[in-house]
């Protein structure tokens, strides 16, 4: 476009300076084949500006010329160098798309007489994990859930959350009572505290949770708090916080042998349990409110713990302007009919 615009100007503008610019611009987007491409068609403009006004062989076409092939070799190093970077961050992601499956694992959208619904936001906009942690596993009576929040966010907090949710997924089928489940834990946590080298860390690092346990038969929910913030109920358009009596320290601060305490409420069928992280209840607006989950999640009641998930997720991301500045992860729990779960198993 350069050439023919120089050819076809009145009294031949001298635009062939410009064209060293083209290998330079295909750099930003373009591999390397295609910017060197883009450079010997760069080149073939000056060749035919030079010859169709008979300069070829003159000082400034020559040092045109030698512009443009000393910018077309940096400019196809430069995009070498853009596409490694590239390839390495898109290996760096797959590699965390895989760490967040063995970490992290997916909640099935049905566990007994529960339908299940979990969403992940993670502060680091490259990574697919962070601190906040959850899981759930099957008993012979029933099912049980841990919800975390490891100090910290990013590659820092993934080890120690990697630890609570390996030593909950061991022992959540053995230990009989929750409140031994949540001591268990505690110790696991302080246990790797005080390996060698994280003496500078323990009094630093802590995990908040809590640790649920559903029966399958009983309309109760049973809930030991360590330091975490209070679950939403939703029942027939209404929502209530589920405070506990005497909700106990967080994991991993060493304070000996903590008595944790199980508090028991109904949770009936079609009742709705909303779980969070506090990466939720602290995302602020431009501001400086925090977010409401209480009074946005209670226009959302009757809804699948999916679809209310899905109208969370993107309130959430408004209200904090796109992105978050903490890990958050919000999870909901339905106990379904008796004779809708009798008819799935059939």
């Amino acid at each position: 476009m350069i050439t023919a615009t120089n050819l076809a100007a009145p009294g031949h503008l001298h635009l062939g300076p410009l064209l060293v610019a083209a290998p330079a611009l295909a750099a930003v987007t373009l591999g390397p084949r295609l910017t060197a491409l883009t450079g010997v068609l760069a080149q073939g403009g000056q060749v035919v500006i030079g010859v169709v006004l008979n300069d070829l062989s003159s000082v400034e076409r020559m040092a045109q010329m030698a512009s443009v092939v000393l910018v077309s070799v940096f400019a196809v190093i430069l995009s070498g160098v853009r596409e490694r970077q590239v390839r390495e961050l898109r290996w760096v992601r797959h590699v965390s798309e895989i760490a967040q499956g063995l970490v992290l694992r997916p909640l099935p959208p049905r566990i007994g007489p529960l339908r299940v619904a979990a969403v992940y936001l993670a502060a680091e906009t490259e990574m697919q994990i962070g601190g906040d942690l959850y899981a759930a596993a099957r008993t012979a009576c029933g099912t049980r859930l841990i919800v975390g929040d490891v100090r910290g966010n990013g590659l820092t907090a993934v080890g120690d959350a990697a630890l609570l949710l390996g030593a909950f997924r061991a022992a959540a089928h053995r230990q009989a009572d929750l409140a031994e489940l949540t001591a268990y834990l505690d110790a696991s946590v302080c246990w790797n505290l005080a390996e060698p080298g994280e003496d500078d860390l323990a009094r630093e690092c802590f995990i908040t949770a809590i640790l649920i346990d559903i029966p399958d038969h009983t309309p109760t929910v049973q809930m030991v708090y360590c330091g975490h913030p209070p679950p939403l109920l939703l029942r027939r358009g209404r929502i209530s916080t589920l405070c506990a009596r005497q909700p106990g320290p967080p994991l991993g601060l060493q304070l000996g042998m903590p008595c944790h305490h199980a508090d028991t409420f109904d949770f009936k069928a079609g009742d709705l349990l909303l779980l969070y992280t506090d990466g939720v209840i602290e995302a602020r607006n431009a501001q400086g409110d925090f977010y409401p989950l209480t009074e946005r999640a209670v226009a959302w009641t009757g809804e699948r713990p999916d679809v209310l998930l899905e109208h969370l997720r993107s309130d959430l991301l408004a209200h904090a302007g796109g992105r978050l500045r903490d890990d958050a992860a919000v999870i909901a729990i339905e106990r379904q009919y008796l004779h809708s779960h009798t008819s799935h198993q059939r």
